[in-house]
């Protein structure tokens, strides 16, 4: 039990918990602002942008102060990723899920699980390129120029590389979605974030 309390305040899982929480408010806020309930099509902001914010959060806790000696230990560490990536992810779903209820077919919670699927992943990949500091990076750039340029894209390959904007069960898009996640998280559990200079 002590180790795990270890491990989580080394990731600054507390921090990064309350940040999601705060993420899944924020959504819920903006969803009635913009009056979700009269219009499912007014939730394509939240979907979009609110598993960016939600895999920004994560990122951040992928950051380690001790990769060295993570990279000497007697034990795998590759497991404790998994876990880590895994469970922030599927709360992170879960919460947004809750603050698009309703038209499933349209923009509802499949939609927001499977952008934090693919925005989570996203950022595990970079976390392990180009470290944690920067991991939200990638994602940002990617799902802000999809969200500018991707409202008169149509046809099959548009469900792939829009997959981002795409209603609920679009399979392009999940499939899309859900290589982003494997591939991130199977290079972060491996690799871990890649090593940073020291501030300054």
């Amino acid at each position: 039990m002590t180790g795990v309390l270890l491990y989580a305040r080394s990731r600054a899982l507390p921090l990064a918990l309350a940040g999601l929480a705060g993420t899944a408010a924020f959504a819920m806020w903006a969803a009635d602002r913009l009056n979700t309930y009269v219009d499912p099509y007014h939730r394509v902001p939240i979907i979009a942008l609110a598993p960016l914010l939600a895999s920004a959060v994560i990122g951040v806790s992928l950051y380690s102060a001790m990769d060295e000696l993570e990279r000497t230990a007697v034990r795998p560490w590759w497991p404790r990723r998994l876990v880590q990536l895994g469970a922030l992810t599927g709360l992170t779903a879960a919460l947004l899920s809750l603050t698009v209820l309703g038209h499933p077919e349209v923009f509802g919670p499949p939609a927001a699980i499977r952008n934090t699927l693919g925005c989570a992943g996203m950022t595990a990949a970079a976390a392990a390129l180009l470290g944690a500091r920067l991991s939200w990076l990638p994602a940002f750039g990617y799902v802000t120029a999809v969200y500018l340029a991707s409202s008169g894209a149509r046809g099959r390959a548009a469900t792939v590389w829009a997959w981002p904007m795409q209603p609920g069960a679009q399979p392009g898009a999940w499939a899309a979605a859900l290589a982003a996640f494997a591939v991130g998280t199977a290079l972060y559990a491996v690799r871990g974030a890649r090593p940073e200079g020291p501030r300054g």
